[in-house]
């Protein structure tokens, strides 16, 4: 099977409806789109906490059927995690261009370093769960720092 084959609502959404084909460096892609909406969709702030933990189990399903349709492991057209990653740092921090930017430098650094505990998750862990959870837990390391350099401020 070719992968992605967007006509699959899983590919689809793995591949952040097409996001993930953009090159190079599709992961960043996908973490610069998931700003863009978060920011325009300020309204949706409020429920970051109701919304979050659904996308997650959501991202988690559509990263196994992705990683069970594709050949490899962490197929790079896969950007949905990153997304959830983003998602999670953004839950850190407060609307602004500031924060946002912040947001998304330190995410794709923990993303693409993967200091430890993260090199341990994207080296054992397999199948979507191994996918997501290394975005999810740059996304914590990044949200936190964040958080912390601003509450400092």
């Amino acid at each position: 099977m070719d992968f992605p084959n967007l006509k699959k609502p899983s590919h689809l959404f793995a591949s952040w409806f097409g996001i993930g084909l953009l090159r190079p460096a599709p992961g960043t892609w996908g973490s610069l789109v998931a700003i863009l909406i978060w920011y325009f969709a300020e309204f949706l702030h409020s429920s970051i906490h109701i919304i979050l933990p659904i996308f997650i189990l959501f991202s988690w399903l559509i990263c196994s059927q992705a990683s069970h349709d594709s050949e490899s492991k962490d197929n790079s057209t896969i950007v949905i995690d990153e997304v959830a990653g983003m998602l999670v740092t953004l839950s850190f921090v407060s609307h602004g261009v500031t924060t946002y930017l912040a947001a998304f430098l330190l995410f794709r650094l923990f993303d693409i370093w993967k200091p430890w505990p993260i090199s341990w998750v994207d080296n054992n862990v397999k199948g979507g769960l191994g996918i997501l959870l290394d975005d999810l837990i740059a996304g914590l390391f990044a949200g936190g720092i964040i958080y912390a350099i601003f509450l400092l401020i």
